[in-house]
């Protein structure tokens, strides 16, 4: 009897385990079908609501190439595209070859000045004013000495826990006896950096790099009336570079500084001479690394710049401070009318102001290696002065150079 009812069941076990069985291959097979038949069909995203359906466009249609993706895209490939031109050119650099110049063109430049350069230097600057934490300030200046080979033990505060925030670190003091300034000598460099070219200036034509020149009327701008820039009007007017030669028998001569970020900041008086005017005017802030000097022509005439113009011994002086990108703010201590990288500027202006009046008709005097004024990052300083024809320069193409060391004698 119990054998009987074992059998019973289990047939209706293995009965039940078909049944089952069938049930989930219907089951599946279902499911395939309608994958089969939502994979085929167009690829709408519905919505519902109380009462209606709302239909989504098709994802292909929903993407459209706007102006925004197009310039972000164009923008980092030129930009990967100029730092491979700028590796094989630091690779020739090394091998000792010379580097073929190749100018940018006017649509690159038009590009670059495109780039709200001077909106971002003064947001840079601001966040440069921001103070730091204290447990901060030293993973975040470790890095940028680090990054830019910055030497701390010429600071006079090493300790990096007592620079507030970035700008105050960037415009560091240094010790005294760090640069000592050369008395055997006439002029000398008024800021740490890189020498980039020096030499005579020759037909109104100023070299900013070997081989890429720029206009020097265009950089100093038009000469002003003679009281207030204090110069003999002894040339031929026909020429503005011998309106600026006073002596008869002297020659002008320049030399450009560049300063890298990691470099100190602040500059001084190159010589002992006599300031008696400042022009300043207002511009693009483009960089100006010796790779860009070396791609766009009369680079420093389309940046920011300040002026400053006098007098020394041999006749004519001149020392410009030219702005770079994150290199807004331009200071000159004497100077407290002087406002850089204002947000409204006019193209091509510039702005004027003399420093002898009735009170004071001889200008600013300066003595050599005195203070005069400070970057807010790296940028350059050009130096354009008369002098007689057997002045020497002291110098080497791309060499660097600190603070109060030679630049040249006669």
């Amino acid at each position: 009897m119990a054998t009987a009812v074992e059998r019973l069941c289990g047939a209706a076990l293995r009965r039940s385990s078909v049944l089952n069985d069938c049930r989930f291959s219907w089951h599946k097979n279902l499911s395939l079908r309608k994958t089969l038949v939502i994979w085929k069909q167009p690829p709408f995203r519905t919505f519902f609501t109380d009462r209606r359906k709302l239909h989504a466009a098709p994802i292909v249609r929903t993407f459209r190439l706007r102006p925004f993706h197009f310039l972000v895209a164009t923008g980092g490939g030129y930009a990967g595209y100029r730092q491979y031109e700028k590796y094989k050119e630091e690779q020739l650099e090394k091998m000792g070859i010379e580097i073929p110049i190749k100018l940018a063109s006017e649509w690159e430049v038009s590009l670059y000045k495109s780039v709200p350069t001077r909106l971002l230097s003064r947001a840079w600057g601001r966040l440069n004013q921001v103070e730091l934490p204290t447990w901060l300030r030293k993973p975040v200046y470790s890095l940028y000495i680090w990054t830019f080979g910055v030497n701390m033990k010429e600071a006079a505060v090493e300790d990096l826990h007592h620079y507030r925030n970035l700008s105050e670190f960037f415009r560091r003091k240094l010790k005294p006896q760090s640069r000592p300034v050369c008395c055997y000598h006439s002029v000398i460099s008024p800021s740490d950096g890189k020498i980039l070219n020096f030499g005579q200036v020759k037909n109104c034509e100023v070299e900013q790099v070997k081989g890429v020149t720029y206009s020097l009327e265009s950089f100093l701008g038009p000469c002003t009336s003679i009281e207030d820039m204090q110069f003999s009007q002894t040339s031929s007017p026909n020429s503005f570079q011998n309106q600026l030669v006073t002596k008869e028998g002297n020659e002008l001569y320049h030399c450009v500084i560049y300063l890298a970020p990691g470099d100190y900041h602040c500059f001084h008086s190159p010589t002992d001479w006599r300031v008696s005017h400042r022009r300043h005017f207002p511009g693009s802030l483009m960089s100006v690394n010796p790779g860009v000097a070396r791609w766009i022509k009369e680079l420093f005439c389309h940046n920011e710049r300040v002026v400053l113009t006098g007098d020394w011994k041999h006749g004519f002086f001149s020392l410009t401070a030219v702005g770079a990108t994150n290199v807004g703010s331009i200071r000159i201590y004497f100077d407290r009318d002087l406002r850089t990288n204002s947000p409204s500027y006019s193209k091509g202006s510039y702005n004027d102001f003399s420093f002898i009046t009735n009170n004071n008709k001889e200008g600013i005097p300066m003595r050599k290696g005195e203070h005069l004024g400070e970057f807010n990052l790296g940028s350059t300083i050009v130096l354009i002065f008369e002098a007689p024809k057997d002045f020497n320069f002291h110098l080497k193409p791309g060499q660097k150079i600190r603070f109060g060391e030679a630049l040249g004698s006669l």
